[in-house]
C-alpha cells in the first residue's frame, strides 16, 4: 500500500515556481530536491498543504493566492528616501536588495522598487507579496 504525504513527515520535492505570466522566480532544477517537514510552517501554507496526500512518484500543478503566499502587498510598507541621505557606495538600482535598521537595531531587507535624480523607493514586502503563484511539484520521497 502507498502511503501518502501527511503532517509531521518530512517530504522531499522537486518544485518550479512561476508567476501567473509564466515566469520562473525559483526552481529545485538541477538542484537536489526541497527536503522540509508537512505541516510545520517552514514553507508557504498554500503550498504546503497542496502536498497533504500526496504519493510518491506524484506530481501537480497548485496555484497559491497571496494569501496563502507571502501576504498581500502592502502600500505602508513602502517608504521614500531622499537620495541624499543614502551614501554614494550604495547601489540604487531598481531591483537591487538592501538592508535598513530600525531603530532598535533590527535589520529589515528592502527592494528598490524606484530611483528618480532626488528620492529612492524602498519596499520591504516581501518580493513575491502580492502576487499568485503557481507551483508544479512533484513528491519524490517521504522520510
Amino acid at each position: 500500500m502507498t502511503k501518502a504525504a501527511a503532517a509531521g513527515d518530512q517530504l522531499h520535492v522537486h518544485y518550479t515556481g512561476k508567476l501567473e505570466d509564466g515566469t520562473v522566480f525559483d526552481t529545485s532544477e538541477g538542484r537536489d530536491p526541497l527536503v522540509f517537514t508537512a505541516g510545520e510552517g517552514q514553507i508557504i501554507p498554500g503550498l504546503d498543504d497542496a502536498l497533504i496526500g500526496m504519493e510518491v512518484g506524484q506530481s501537480k500543478q497548485v496555484t497559491v493566492p497571496p494569501e496563502s503566499a507571502y501576504g498581500e502587498h502592502h502600500a505602508d510598507r513602502v517608504q521614500q528616501v531622499p537620495r541624499d541621505s543614502i551614501p554614494d557606495h550604495i547601489p540604487t538600482d531598481p531591483g537591487t536588495q538592501l538592508q535598513m535598521q530600525t531603530p532598535d537595531g533590527q535589520a529589515i531587507p528592502v527592494t528598490v522598487a524606484k530611483a528618480t535624480d532626488t528620492h529612492i523607493e524602498l519596499d520591504a514586502n516581501h518580493p513575491l507579496a502580492g502576487k499568485t503563484l503557481q507551483f508544479d511539484v512533484t513528491l519524490v520521497e517521504i522520510g
